[in-house]
């Protein structure tokens, strides 16, 4: 599928629901799910009563901040102004959610879009480093990420100052795909001299983030954000970095998501790449050349994996086996235990999978998903 044509069968006042929660501070992916398990449907979580949102397990006070966002704000109304505006509010039951984010425990129920998402951004890595760059660093973010743009896999980075709008910026001049994940509202620029940056993503690209629009950054938001950068993406490459840089953070997250973490040598000597040099001693991968990210993204047959991206659309069956590869490798017998599905059609769904580049194969019929994987 493509674009981000969302399923058709979320009503409005579920869809508004949804929003509702996700201005709600407390209720995070871990309470939202609570709430869909007690309530089935968030609609009814967001006419529960207070007592009724307790006995669910929310805390007191979160309870009562629900009641207050609930007297305040008028979700369906301000969904009808955003979409108006041409800002997309995806939520996890939608299919142009990013499916590399959709299985991780702290996936945002609801993401606020300006611009696309296509199937290519599948295949992305992620950009990062310090703000305060050098010319060394300005050189190593221009050249890794113009190599992935050119080879035709998505690069995302934060929008921020130095090494991120080093990295946009090349994405786009190189004609490629670029997302940016923002620790504000889709609808504001942070910063103010990246505005006509921003503007470009939205043409060739997307502005991402869990907060609804109108939401000013805050310094909380930065590192939340970072997740979501490395959620994206399947490798995570930090150009420059200071001992306290948040690009530190974004690789930590990367780890804990299965994802591959490469670090760009630099100078003992030189505080820019203190943050790298640490990475490297615990145990990322060495990024000497853009080249050396070739096998993350089996780049001589990506062509043809998002060609087939496109034209294989991923149908309800596919997804479930996706889910059950999330963990350890299952071989085929498991699998058709696990699903009931004949084995013919579970060997013929992951032949499409493999193409597609959802499932790697480990051994002998035996597979994983990609996110829990190498890739």
């Amino acid at each position: 599928m493509a674009g981000a044509d969302a399923r058709e069968n979320m009503s409005p006042e579920e869809r508004a629901a949804w929003v509702g929660f996700s201005m709600v501070k407390g209720v995070g992916p871990a309470r939202f799910r609570r709430l869909l398990e007690v309530f089935g449907h968030a609609a009814a979580a967001w006419r529960a009563s207070e007592r009724a949102l307790r006995d669910a397990g929310l805390p007191e006070a979160v309870a009562r901040e629900v009641a207050r966002t609930r007297a305040r704000v008028n979700p369906a109304a301000l969904l009808e102004g955003w979409l108006a505006q041409g800002i997309q509010v995806l939520t996890w039951e939608d299919d142009a959610y990013p499916e590399r984010l959709r299985p991780l425990a702290q996936a945002p129920p609801v993401l606020y879009v300006r611009g696309a998402l296509t199937p290519q951004d599948a295949w992305a890595a992620a950009v990062v480093g310090t703000r305060k760059m050098t010319g060394y660093g300005r050189r190593v973010a221009t050249e890794v990420a113009a190599y992935l743009a050119r080879r035709g896999v998505t690069v995302v980075s934060g929008l921020a100052r130095g090494i991120d709008g080093v990295a946009h910026r090349a994405a786009l001049k190189a004609g490629g795909r670029t997302l940016a994940v923002l620790a504000h509202g889709v609808d504001l620029v942070y910063p103010p001299e990246h505005r006509a940056l921003a503007a470009a993503i939205v043409q060739r690209g997307a502005l991402l983030s869990e907060f609804p629009p109108g939401t000013r950054p805050e310094a909380p938001f930065f590192p939340r954000r970072n997740r979501l950068i490395s959620g994206l993406a399947r490798a995570v490459v930090v150009v420059e970095a200071g001992e306290r840089s948040g690009a530190l953070i974004t690789a930590t997250f990367a780890a804990e998501q299965g994802r591959e973490v490469f670090a760009v040598p630099g100078s003992i000597y030189a505080a820019n790449s203190q943050g790298t040099l640490w990475l490297l001693q615990q145990g990322a991968q060495v990024l000497r050349k853009p080249e050396d990210l070739d096998p993350v993204f089996d780049m001589p047959r990506l062509p043809f994996q998002q060609e087939a991206r496109v034209t294989l659309p991923t149908d309800p069956t596919e997804r479930l086996l996706w889910q059950y590869l999330q963990g350890e490798p299952q071989h085929v017998d498991e699998l058709c235990a696990a699903t009931g599905l004949p084995a013919a059609q579970v060997n013929a769904l992951l032949t499409l999978m493999e193409l597609k580049g959802l499932v790697h194969q480990v051994g002998p019929m035996t597979f994983v998903a990609a996110s829990a994987g190498r890739g």
